[in-house]
């Protein structure tokens, strides 16, 4: 597993495109592209307006209406932990004027989730670019005599049957990393799931749970407060907002399950021409520059990524098994 998405990288990878500026445009022109885009474009969010991928959402579109000339309209189509909206996206006309902006959990998670899906992500979505790395904390409720993982794990192994861990709902990633952690310390903890991470957190801050992995812009206030306990923090790299909270895989614990990290990501419909992917994906890396796009992005917990689309390809088929492991592992399964 090669989550070393260090800083340095990140600046690097921005720093090899500055040349490709706006240059590349009247070039694209020259060139006999098509031109792009010949109308409003919109970008399907399949959740809630005023979440985290509805932000990252509307802060690409902003700057990419004016670098591009035409309106981006962000259309939410919530439901069915993000298989509707990302299903319209799928059976879209394939011109990049359709675009979708997602986590993980709609574009490569559920494909193992779900007994059955309207959609097929390998097939009918073109990976565009991965926005942000979207790591977690793991946060525990303070009369938790833990204070790192090994602690945590040596202390639920301890306990057999008696605690119990949150999460956001069936299948997501709080859902298979602690049904991971239970059945490998052979701990039978409890699942409870919730209706999204806030009463999930409520809940904990509560003491009706022990312990949870959550967004930082959700467990930060109750890091900085005392309310909460952080152990680690999911991925490779420590987080910006939480720069003094280790992660799982420093503290020695390198399991892929830890290791791993979902993600915001624009996809398209697949069959939209390769051309108009590198157009947007051109746009896309000077969007990255932007110091207004990288604080939104570092300051919803998130690491800036905005890769190629063929490195987004490499991620994805080297992430796929260690998902599809974890469902397995948890035994969730959805209709």
């Amino acid at each position: 597993m090669s989550h070393h998405f260090t800083r340095r990288d990140i600046l690097q990878a921005l720093a090899a495109t500055t040349g490709a500026s706006l240059a590349g445009t009247s070039a694209f022109a020259q060139a006999g592209k098509t031109a792009w885009p010949a109308k409003p474009i919109r970008i399907v969010v399949p959740f809630n307006a005023g979440g985290a991928t509805d932000i990252m959402a509307r802060t690409i579109g902003e700057v990419l209406a004016r670098r591009v000339g035409q309106p981006v309209v962000v259309d939410n189509r919530a439901g069915a932990a993000g298989i509707l909206g990302t299903d319209a996206v799928a059976k879209a006309v394939p011109d990049g004027h359709t675009l979708l902006v997602s986590l993980s959990t709609s574009m490569l998670i559920n494909q193992f989730l779900y007994t059955k899906l309207p959609y097929n992500p390998q097939k009918d979505i073109a990976l565009v670019t991965q926005i942000a790395a979207a790591p977690v904390t793991l946060v525990v409720h303070p009369s938790v005599p833990a204070n790192n993982m090994k602690e945590l794990l040596a202390y639920v192994k301890a306990n057999k049957g008696k605690l119990s861990y949150g999460s956001w709902g069936v299948g997501s990633y709080a859902h298979l990393a602690g049904a991971y952690m239970s059945k490998t310390m052979d701990a039978d903890m409890n699942h409870a799931a919730y209706k999204g991470e806030a009463p999930m957190i409520q809940e904990l801050i509560g003491g009706q749970l022990q312990m949870c992995f959550s967004s930082a812009l959700n467990t930060k206030p109750f890091i900085d407060s005392g309310k909460l306990k952080a152990i680690g923090v999911t991925g490779r790299e420590r987080m910006e907002i939480l720069p003094k909270v280790p992660t799982i895989f420093e503290q020695g614990v390198t399991d892929d399950a830890y290791s791993i990290f979902g993600w915001v990501a624009m996809g398209a419909p697949a069959g939209t021409p390769k051309d108009i992917v590198d157009q947007l994906y051109g746009h896309l890396r000077e969007i990255a520059k932007d110091p207004k796009v990288l604080e939104r992005i570092t300051s919803a917990g998130f690491m800036p990524l905005m890769n190629s689309p063929d490195a987004f390809r490499q991620n994805y088929q080297r992430d796929m098994p260690i998902w599809k492991s974890l469902v397995d592992e948890a035994g969730a399964k959805l209709d």
